[in-house]
């Protein structure tokens, strides 16, 4: 009848259960479930002079948004959150509710899952070890293969390799690898934004693709032979391309997403062109995954000065799908 959309709000001491707060106040043709501590939300909502009224979530029982209101699975922190300090506690307090999240969304007890920013140095001082949403919720639902799309109205950006030191990125980047992303990708552009022939464009891995072999080899070993082979297999692909001029307008017209190899190559032209409108997405995952474009930004929180746009623009996305 409508979507029921899971939200966590991420690290406690951050920005998140704030852009919950004031993401609720809005009119959404959907139900809202957050998963999180009720005092947390309650004494953000007071510090923020924001009205909220919470109300437990029964699965089965569905009704439609209604503003400064939320649904609400509890799940009480280990210790008390002050804002902008972060406390290794509450780590695991962070990923139950992201684990439980993810069990609604596979039971089906939700449609989609919108994530607030976590800290994963906080999480990895807890002795948790965790490089981000993307691989942790991979390993909840047992996918050894998911693709994380940044997607704004301006350009889509994908990656080969995700949270990893500069050092590292080349070992993991493998003709195997691109030729299990690259349908996932594909498959997402055609269910997510309705793009009968997606046309994707892949960049190389060193500075003007390698230049035939003298600022690398990467391109010439593995990538190129890579993109080859699934040009037969039907895929419309383009590269590898010169990450320093692969984001040209002409290019920006034709592409319906950019194949990046590292973090860093592709995020900060999509975050400079489209910042808090843009939204991360988790495509390979048999539910849809959605997040924001920015960090817990610990010096906002309780201010009343966090920007929800980015969260907003997310829930949306997942209430469209």
């Amino acid at each position: 009848m409508f979507p029921v959309i899971a939200i966590t709000p991420g690290e406690p001491a951050g920005v998140g259960p704030d852009l919950v707060v004031q993401l609720a106040q809005q009119n959404y043709s959907g139900q809202l479930v957050v998963i999180a501590d009720p005092d947390l939300l309650m004494t953000r909502a007071k510090i923020l002079n924001l009205p909220l009224t919470l109300k437990t979530f029964t699965p089965g029982e569905y009704s439609p948004h209604i503003p400064s209101q939320l649904f609400i699975m509890p799940e009480k922190l280990n210790s008390p959150a002050t804002c902008g300090t972060l406390n290794p506690d509450n780590a695991n307090y962070v990923l139950r509710s992201l684990t439980l999240a993810t069990q609604g969304c596979l039971n089906k007890t939700f449609n989609a899952l919108v994530t607030g920013p976590v800290h994963k140095g906080v999480i990895n001082e807890a002795g948790i070890k965790f490089s981000g949403h993307t691989e942790f919720l991979a390993d909840l639902c047992h996918i050894k293969q998911v693709v994380m799309l940044l997607a704004s109205p301006k350009l889509r950006v994908a990656l080969v390799t995700t949270h990893l030191p500069l050092k590292d990125v080349s070992a993991h980047i493998t003709a195997e690898k691109i030729k299990s992303i690259i349908p996932i990708l594909n498959d997402g552009l055609k269910q997510h934004f309705h793009i009968q022939h997606p046309h994707i464009f892949v960049a190389g891995l060193n500075p003007h693709a390698g230049e035939n072999g003298h600022l690398g080899d990467e391109e010439i070993t593995v990538i190129k032979p890579a993109l080859e082979y699934m040009r037969t297999q039907g895929y419309l692909i383009d590269g590898p391309l010169s990450a320093d001029t692969m984001f040209s307008e002409k290019n920006l017209k034709a592409a319906d997403a950019f194949l990046c190899m590292y973090h860093d190559q592709g995020l900060p032209v999509i975050k400079y062109a489209s910042f808090g409108q843009t939204t991360n997405i988790t495509l390979g995952l048999p539910f849809l995954r959605t997040s924001v474009d920015h960090g817990t930004a610990l010096e906002l929180a309780g201010t009343g000065k966090a920007n929800a746009d980015s969260f907003i623009f997310s829930l949306q996305q997942a209430l469209s799908h």
